[in-house]
């Protein structure tokens, strides 16, 4: 199973729509939390590549972008296909 990174923050609906994506899915994933954290948002945003809205999503260190990018990736059935891959 692929290793999945999802960063966010509490009270983002997209955020939420994402955590629900993948566990409807029964991917385990690493929830980083920035709510407040300037250290961690910068390791987020650096990571992205300039990604500064959560959730910022990566799928075996491959950044995948947000939520509106994984529901494309569920919808053009492609999402299954990433999270088999191992790193």
């Amino acid at each position: 199973m692929a290793k999945v990174d999802i960063y966010t923050k509490a009270y983002c609906p997209y955020c939420t729509h994402a955590l629900a994506l993948l566990k409807g899915k029964s991917v385990a994933y690493n929830e980083i939390k920035i709510d407040g954290d300037m250290t961690m948002r910068t390791a987020m945003i650096e990571r992205s590549n300039g990604g500064y809205t959560v959730p910022q999503i990566f799928i075996n260190d491959e950044h995948v972008g947000g939520c509106d990018q994984l529901v494309a990736l569920e919808m053009n059935n492609q999402l299954d296909a990433l999270l088999c891959q191992t790193d």
